[in-house]
């Protein structure tokens, strides 16, 4: 179904299939270096194709299991053969009997953080596979891993007569925060430290621990040594972003998601125009703070060389509409570099896929909840 990237009606998400390629395979090495497995985060892309290009890499970095966010992408994902998945989110207690009925099809691991959900696991009867989620400071969900808290709840999962203890997750969710990627370096090992610590810790307790999983696309792109670690969780790698490339994790060019969008308004005079991608087309992601000039998106100057504007930028969005503060000629149409590609990825039904200035598919995206 090639057709002109021209012709695409606006605003459309693109995946640069080429550079989506190249992440991917990027990774792949990357996992094999660090000497872990590589367990894709598919809520950056919520999309089989693109799942399908991770796991035909090859073991050990490519392999069927996968890291999703919400039960759609589960069940989405167990339906095109991926029957290995960790839903990377503290477990909802009300939602367990569409765990369980994926879990009936597919291996499905659970994560918990309080005696409260592993209670709620075990009351379903299911013989899940559960983690235990570790905080490595990024102050989110996970247990504290210095805490007593962890060891006794450690205890209770490997005790438990109906649930497999699969060890300890984690989510250097710190690492984004870096400015460089020294910064994000040492958020990894701060998560990577952190975890073999609390795992040292059970095992002189008494409680084995049979795997380590930790990262986030920035810890991974800068970690040195993830010593003690079996697997990582990566998922913005596929795509990247604005955010990305203002921590040092990738160059423009490795961006592989864009927004396409159409100028809709320039008043005579003024200082700035209007496009077709707005909130619901971008996400409200402001990006780093300390990013400069502060934007809700870069407009590219030559997608293909990995160029940005200096001059143009998206400095306010509503519901659908985007400004750009900078008169640009109506009707023309721009790519948008997103500060957040997941976000922007779940703003849409469909992702096309390009290639040059051609389109060459179009893959449904899995948004739902």
């Amino acid at each position: 179904m090639s057709r002109p990237l021209d012709d695409l009606p606006t605003p459309a998400l693109l995946v640069d299939v080429p550079r989506l390629e190249a992440n991917l395979a990027r990774m792949a090495e990357r996992c094999r270096t660090l000497g872990v497995s590589l367990r894709p985060h598919v809520k950056t892309h919520k999309c089989v194709e693109i799942a399908e290009r991770q796991r035909a890499l090859g073991p050990p970095a490519g392999t069927a299991g996968l890291t999703v966010s919400t039960l759609e992408e589960a069940r989405a994902f167990a339906d095109h053969g991926f029957h290995d998945l960790t839903w990377a989110f503290p477990v909802i207690p009300g939602r367990l009997p569409e765990a369980v009925a994926i879990a009936e099809r597919a291996t499905l691991r659970l994560v918990v953080d309080s005696p409260e959900a592993v209670a709620a696991v075990e009351a379903t009867g299911h013989p899940f596979h559960v983690w235990l989620e570790v905080d490595p400071g990024y102050g989110r969900s996970g247990v504290d891993p210095e805490g007593e808290h962890a060891v006794e709840l450690a205890r209770a999962l490997a005790g438990s007569e109906r649930l497999v203890f699969d060890g300890l997750l984690s989510h250097s969710g710190q690492a984004y925060g870096a400015r460089s990627p020294e910064e994000a370096a040492r958020a990894a090992e701060e998560e990577r430290s952190a975890m073999v610590g609390l795992a040292r810790r059970l095992e002189a307790a008494g409680v084995p621990v049979p795997a380590v999983s930790v990262g986030s696309t920035p810890g991974m792109a800068a970690a040195r040594s993830l010593a003690g670690a079996t697997e990582a969780r990566p998922g913005n790698y596929a795509y990247y972003d604005l955010t990305q490339v203002a921590i040092g994790s990738c160059a423009v060019r490795d961006c592989a998601l864009t927004v396409l969008a159409t100028v809709v308004s320039c008043q005579p005079g003024a200082r700035h125009s209007v496009v077709d991608a707005g909130a619901l087309a971008l996400s409200k992601d402001p990006g780093p703070a300390w990013l400069e000039p502060p934007s809700f998106g870069a407009l590219y100057a030559d997608h293909e060389a990995g160029a940005l504007r200096p001059d143009a930028h998206l400095v306010s969005l509503s519901q659908e509409h985007g400004v750009v503060g900078a008169p640009l000629p109506v009707g023309s149409k721009i790519r948008i570099l997103p500060n957040h590609s997941c976000l922007a990825a779940a703003c849409f039904d469909r992702v096309w896929a390009v290639s040059g200035d051609r389109v060459e598919g179009a893959w449904r995206v899995h948004r739902g909840r």
